[in-house]
């Protein structure tokens, strides 16, 4: 039988040689495999890892599961700090005050989390695009403090005046509203 479908394959590569296929697609070989493949744990927005690997051509995700349960490990997410971007910051700047950096360092390294989520967020006295770019800023500053200090950072998001605590109409309310959240993930049980 092995000796039958041998002679099937070579007469179907003389038949399509003899129709004009082009040899290099008959003669198709395994890609060259180069570089390094990239892997690591993702957490979503509601504090579920994933399993994720990137050979730079396919990359793909799984969701990490309980082996005992088949349920998704998912880790326990709270609000660990909130903190006014007035103590932290000159107004209109990401640069880090030396007081603000100091305190930034001292939480981060007695927190404990397993991971940090960093929002930043202003109040609406700009326009919206710049807003955004600004809380994008202030967020990587303070993710720059926590890495600094070992604190593994997997989210950093800057939301401008898109996700306000209190209204813009007041002084007050906009100091409520220029804030840095840093959401800690510990293990859920």
């Amino acid at each position: 039988m092995v000796r039958y479908s041998i002679r099937a394959l070579v007469g179907a590569l003389g038949l399509l040689v003899a129709l004009g296929v082009p040899t290099e697609v008959l003669a198709q070989s395994q890609p060259e495999v180069k570089g390094r493949i990239d892997w690591g744990a993702w957490i979503d927005d509601d504090g579920c890892m994933h399993w994720w690997a990137d050979g730079g051509v396919e990359g793909y995700m799984v969701p990490r599961r309980d082996p005992h349960t088949g349920k998704p490990v998912c880790l326990k997410r709270n609000l660990c700090l909130v903190e006014n971007t007035d103590t932290l910051f000159a107004t209109d700047s990401a640069k880090l005050t030396a007081h603000g950096r100091a305190r930034l360092q001292s939480f981060f390294q007695s927190a404990g989390a397993f991971g940090y989520a960093i929002y930043g967020h202003t109040d609406s006295r700009a326009s919206d695009e710049y807003n955004i770019r600004l809380s994008q800023r202030r967020a990587a500053a303070v993710a720059d403090v926590a890495r600094s200090v070992g604190a593994p950072v997997e989210r950093q998001l800057g939301y401008g005046e898109r996700q306000p605590r209190a209204t813009n109409a007041t002084a007050e309310g906009m100091q409520q509203n220029r804030r840095v959240e840093v959401v800690c993930y510990t293990w859920g049980r």
